[in-house]
């Protein structure tokens, strides 16, 4: 710690921070613009100066920039030193001079951090009357929209993308006071952070083109805090909505997950909330399959209670993808002994495991932030930026440590960018990453292998067996392999603190059980070790400790132990087996029920369709793949604007049919409610209830406001429908207001924060204003609870080590990838993460291909017993013979670890292949073999 006094004031700071940083966290208010918290400073803006005085005596002082300047002790500032607010004043005027001053029609308007500079600096005034310099614009994609004349050439772009996450194809290019940040010709922006520019930008040079089709500004958008459901990461998002659509999402603060960034699929894939197609109210489609008939709530709940009271047996399917409230309601319904978890029977015991080793394997799973603080990393199994971006860019960060590491041997303080960066250039923490092909993070590992899924498992078990001589041997390893299996472990018991990634992508137990032990053996030598396993979609960790049989169990039961009625909870069951299975099952049933807001094939095939709640439109709990339990709250009521729509959470329409089948009235249930009961009956899951306040929580006597407090136009929302402004929605789950009436402040510390402002700050820079110091945790402590945490044992080395794969004549082993655009089932409905998605393609070794005599970007015909898919070649040098590649989303039919048969396409194959568009894939019939 440190003493720096500041005009006057004497303050304790941290003095491993800069003046800015150690001001900031004192609710200081300097203005900036280069300088950010998770990059450091380079200098560039001028905007931060203050004077800096030698000793109490000193009068005279000197300006410095605060970013540059280190928080020792005895140090003597002052920010409103009038040279200083001059300085800061004509240094804005100076960045200005060739901006546009668009600000009526700037999107960034009202949350720009460049008006809240140039307000808190006092400039008010053009001086400049002579021609501007002018840029032209770059497309850059569906994501990101280009306006250079806006810059003010702080480099914060070009850090964030560059050095931060990794990207190669954003730049500076030109001189002096001609400096021009974008691509070297026009094109998609490459990087799965992209998106990330909109709120790095401090003014509106990139901005989100999702949210330009409708543009509202910040103070007109209602907001609520939740977590993101396009993968199991977790992360806190803002969503904003106005007119009852959803019209950007931000990054929400979270100080031990995502922190200041979100991956382009979290960001952008919001737009199935918005699709005109969605199911709005219940439907019923009669046994002869004739149009479904829209029907009101009563009558819809009284057929199902009919159809399910003559019913000899109910099956309940639950979803990764739906809240544990909800999976749970489902669960009481049906009963314990009929509740199935709507997950594959390979991908439930890759569950199961990755669970029991988060207890068992003798070190803990560590947080984003604290993943970020390992330095050496063992990824098998896993392509992070693909299945889970946020904690790839976690690792990376992870491995860019040795940069701080070698800083602070030489006296460079780490927040001194520039310097840090020169000093460590190529310098790395070893990375060390087995993958069937390559990965995101390959450019900055030590040494990467292209593995088939058992092998990677074998070299996993191999390094255990390095690490500690009692972890079993595998027999048959490749002498080459056994001295890198070697090479790992040595690096790995060098490090202070060891990570192991893993996960279920490629759905091989075996390489999870490798990780553990990897992890166990590590536990024995050193306790500072951490594993993170990677699960699939937003609940999968939930959904497993829940419990419940697999999907198969399912079916299996409809189709053979004459079970007559299925209640199928926000799942497309066929995009997770294959579709002769799946429809064979559910024609058995006399009965189907299906409950999800989109209009999936699933739901085509049901007898009575319920629309639920998004996201966006209900309440419910998640759990991360971290072990974190986190609340998401509705954003807004979907009857306010469309009073004709029947949307409601899953839970609660589950919640009064079970009322209605007993016979009970009063069937008004709360989340707190449905919460508590998911928590009592599943010990797993009790400490879910702390996740988040409950709806009786107040600040200063007032619920928390969901829209800001300029927040316009309340009264002509519905005036089309009525003139008569009708009554503000009431939230009896939540401690939220739909209004702005509400606290909304920062002085009184809280945890769920639905958007940030504060007086002055109107940008994300206002988390600074709600986090204990800048870049450090939320003053009331980060929402969420951890479930997931390691007991205390000696536990065994699983010792069941899969013998090395064998390629075989004429046949190939099928593993599917993931993808982070096009691979998840919700956000492929969102346009522009279609538009964003590469073309899907058949991964095959060049070797295979050049034997097989097809040609790159050839239709090629893989056929397995379960189906069929026909699509382009993509051929690769060091893909592993023997194996094809399917990617994420293209068709459940396509088992991994199934075999098939491949060759070109024919003439009368011409119309078939994948088709993976949403609108189409409910009517898609694969060809048979």
């Amino acid at each position: 710690m440190a003493t720096i006094h500041v005009d006057g004031k004497a303050y304790e700071v941290d003095g491993s921070d800069n003046l800015l940083q150690a001001c900031l966290s004192l609710g200081l208010d300097i203005p900036y613009f280069c300088w950010h918290p998770a990059m450091g400073s380079v200098g560039a803006c001028r905007q931060c100066a203050v004077k800096q005085y030698k000793d109490a005596d000193d009068t005279k002082g000197m300006l410095v920039m605060s970013c540059m300047a280190p928080a020792k002790d005895g140090t003597y500032i002052s920010i409103d030193d009038d040279e200083a607010r001059d300085f800061r004043e004509s240094v804005i005027e100076w960045l200005m001079i060739n901006h546009p001053h668009d600000c009526p029609v700037c999107e960034e308007g009202g949350h720009c951090h460049l008006q809240d500079m140039t307000v808190m600096t006092g400039h008010d005034r053009r001086r400049y009357r002579f021609r501007k310099r002018t840029h032209r614009n770059q497309y850059l994609g569906p994501f990101i929209a280009h306006e250079m004349n806006r810059c003010i050439t702080c480099y914060r772009c070009v850090r964030f993308y560059r050095d931060y996450a990794g990207g190669g194809d954003l730049g500076a290019f030109g001189a002096h006071d001609n400096i021009y940040f974008g691509r070297h010709q026009e094109g998609v922006l490459e990087s799965e952070f992209a998106g990330n520019l909109t709120e790095v930008c401090p003014t509106g040079v990139f901005t989100d083109q999702t949210h330009s089709e409708r543009y509202t500004r910040k103070w007109d958008l209602q907001f609520a805090p939740s977590i993101c459901h396009q993968c199991s990461v977790g992360c806190n998002i803002s969503p904003g909505e106005r007119y009852g659509d959803i019209r950007r999402i931000e990054n929400r603060y979270h100080g031990e997950v995502n922190r200041f960034f979100l991956c382009d699929r979290g960001r952008f894939g919001y737009g199935y909330v918005n699709r005109s197609d969605r199911p709005r109210r219940p439907e019923w489609r009669d046994e002869n399959g004739h149009e479904p008939v829209p029907l009101e709530v009563d009558a819809a709940l009284e057929r199902a209670a009919d159809q399910l009271r003559t019913a000899q047996r109910v099956i309940g399917i639950g979803s990764p993808r739906a809240s544990l409230e909800s999976n749970h309601q489902l669960r009481e319904l049906v009963g314990e002994g009929n509740f199935s978890t709507g997950i594959a029977a390979n991908e439930l015991a890759c569950l199961d495991a990755m669970n029991r080793l988060n207890r068992e394997s003798g070190v803990a799973t560590p947080t984003l932030r604290e993943v970020e603080s390992h330095d050496a990393v063992l990824v098998l199994g896993e392509d992070l930026i693909q299945s889970a971006a946020r904690l790839g860019l976690a690792v990376r960060q992870a491995v860019l440590g040795r940069r701080d590491a070698l800083a602070e041997q030489r006296g460079i303080p780490d927040w001194n960018a520039e310097a840090v960066k020169t000093l460590g250039q190529d310098s790395f923490y070893p990375l060390f990453s087995a993958y069937p092909t390559t990965t995101g993070l390959d450019a900055i590992g030590e040494a990467t292998w292209t593995l088939a899924p058992d092998d990677i498992a074998r070299l996993g078990f191999a390094v255990a067996h390095a690490i500690d001589d009692t972890a079993p041997v595998v027999e048959g390893l490749d002498p080459a392999m056994r001295d890198e299996a070697g090479r790992i472990a040595t690096a790995l018991l060098a490090a202070k603190r060891p990570l192991i990634v893993s996960g279920g992508s490629l759905g091989s137990k075996a390489i999870i059980e490798a990780a553990g032990s990897v992890a166990r053996a590590l536990a024995r030598r050193t306790r500072q070790a951490g594993l993170t396993l990677v699960r699939r979609e937003a609940n999968s960790t939930g959904v497993s400790l829940l419990g419940g049989e697999s999907l198969e169990w399912a079916l299996h039961e409809l189709e053979e132990e004459h079970a007559d009625a299925v209640i199928i909870l926000e799942n497309d069951l066929y995009q997770r087996l294959p579709r002769g299975s799946i429809e064979s099952a559910l024609d058995a049933a006399d009965t189907v029920i299906v409950l999800d807001h989109q209009r999936t094939a699933t739901w085509e095939h049901a007898h009575l369709g319920l629309p639920a709640a998004t996201f966006a439109e209900g309440d419910g709990t998640l759990v991360s793949l971290e072990g974190r339990a986190q609340r998401f709250f509705q954003v807004f009521d979907p009857r306010y604007i469309r009073p004709e729509t029947r949307i409601h959470e899953s839970w609660r329409w589950l919640h009064v049919l079970k009322s209605g089948l007993e016979g009970r009235s009063g069937a008004e249930v709360t989340l707190d409610e449905v919460t508590r009961s998911c928590a009592d009956r599943h010990p797993a899951l009790a400490g879910i209830v702390k996740a988040s306040p409950h709806a009786d929580y107040r600040v200063e006597g007032l619920k928390l406001a969901r829209e800001p407090h300029r927040y316009s136009g309340r009264t002509a929302m519905r005036a089309n429908l009525d003139v008569n402004e009708p009554r503000a929605s009431q939230d009896p789950d939540s401690p939220f207001n739909f209004s702005m009436e509400g606290y909304s402040g920062f002085h009184r510390p809280r945890q769920e924060v639905a958007f940030a402002w504060a007086p002055g700050w109107n940008s994300p820079q206002a988390w600074n204003k709600f986090t204990d110091e800048v870049g450090g945790h939320l003053r009331a402590g980060d929402p969420g609870v951890r479930l997931l945490e390691p007991q205390p044992g000696d536990y065994s080395y699983a010792d069941e080590i899969p013998p090395g794969f064998t390629r075989r004549e004429n046949a190939w082993q099928v593993i599917v990838l993931p993808r982070l655009f096009g691979g998840e089932e919700t956000s492929l409905r969102a346009a522009p993460i279609e538009a964003r998605a590469a073309a899907p393609a058949i991964m095959l070794a060049a070797e295979d291909a050049q034997r097989l005599g097809l040609a790159e970007g050839e239709r090629v015909s893989l056929e397995t017993e379960t189906g069929r898919v026909i699509l382009p070649l993509h051929s690769s040098e060091g893909f592993p013979a023997g194996l094809v590649g399917l990617p994420a989303g293209v068709s459940a039919d396509m088992v991994t670890g199934a075999w098939g048969r491949l060759c070109a396409a024919g003439a009368d194959d011409a119309g078939d292949g994948a088709d993976v568009s949403p609108s189409s894939r409910a009517d898609h019939e694969e060809d048979r073999p």
